[in-house]
């Protein structure tokens, strides 16, 4: 069986693009002790880890403290290093976009070491974002005071980039400024709460040159992450995140990357970080494994830039 991919919330599972495309597990510990008790979330982990072997478990950093702690707690109660548990920066419908590539890298030849540790590979390669009201209480991308004051001006607009690089422009209608996409052929998805989806239709998609477009409803986390409203609330958002659909291509991606082993679980890892046990590599490692590899170990980001120029290009 391949390696479980769970999330906290049902929102952040997409539909799989194929049969071949294992659906997400679903721990939803944000609910309260009545509605998901500890004892069933620890029978309902203990179960994916005697059906998969091992579980890649992905939690927005949006989401409360207590969500975290029951997560660490179900992974202490058992006792297990077969759980890993990953916090990427990325908006939540980023995430689910996310967890629906693990999930169809799961089905591939990779050990559940490199499939949790390519989550921070991955993740340079999502380009995330939400077109909002306001941008007055938002504090996961810089806001400059000038873009603060316009919030106060009535139908202000703005659309917003957090990944890979933040990015923050005030739109005019359906025309205007368009954020830097990518340079590489992607799949968008977009969610709306209270808010048309024009911009993001007429705009954002033909600028980007993606391949297809798939509409999905807006994870109940978005409201807190982007600072639009209450959690569960739609409010006035549209959140969207373009990425590579094609999993030959992903697979490519993570294959590309040099594996090495982890001293403390041993376990396969790509990058400088165990997702598992979440131990870096030695300083001993790191080194080595940039003077053997043309490049350094140290960390993802700068081989994930590099890496894009050899992806396949969206359509002129």
């Amino acid at each position: 069986m391949p390696t479980a991919i769970a999330v906290t919330d049902p929102d952040l599972v997409l539909a799989s693009p194929d049969r071949h495309t294992p659906t997400a597990s679903v721990l939803p510990v944000g609910e309260s002790q009545d509605t998901y008790p500890l004892d069933r979330a620890i029978i309902d982990v203990h179960t994916l880890i005697e059906q998969h072997g091992y579980v890649i478990a992905l939690c927005p950093q949006s989401a409360p403290d207590a969500v975290v702690h029951r997560l660490h707690s179900i992974r202490s109660v058992l006792e297990s290093d077969r759980i890993a548990i990953l916090r990427p920066e990325l908006p939540p419908l980023g995430m689910a976009v996310l967890a629906l590539q693990l999930r169809q890298l799961s089905i591939c030849d990779f050990s559940p070491g490199v499939l949790a540790s390519a989550a921070r590979l991955l993740a340079h390669y999502v380009y995330a974002g939400a077109v909002v009201g306001s941008v007055a209480k938002l504090d996961r991308v810089p806001v400059t005071l000038r873009a603060h004051t316009k919030s106060w001006a009535p139908g202000a607009q703005f659309a917003v980039v957090a990944s890979p690089q933040p990015e923050l422009v005030k739109l005019t209608g359906t025309s205007g400024e368009i954020p830097a996409g990518p340079s590489f052929g992607t799949h968008l998805f977009y969610a709306a709460g209270q808010q048309t989806t024009d911009w993001i239709t007429g705009a954002l998609a033909p600028a980007w040159r993606v391949h297809g477009m798939t509409e999905t409803r807006l994870p109940g986390e978005s409201a807190r992450w982007w600072a639009t409203g209450r959690p569960g609330s739609p409010g006035r958002i549209v959140e969207f995140a373009a990425a590579i659909p094609d999993i030959s291509v992903l697979y490519q991606l993570v294959s590309s990357v040099r594996r090495e082993e982890c001293h403390w679980c041993g376990l396969e890892l790509i990058g400088d970080r165990c997702g598992f046990c979440a131990a870096p590599l030695t300083a001993s490692e790191t080194p080595l494994a940039g003077a053997r590899s043309g490049r350094s170990a140290s960390a993802l980001a700068p081989a994930a830039a590099s890496a894009r120029a050899a992806l396949p290009r969206g359509p002129h």
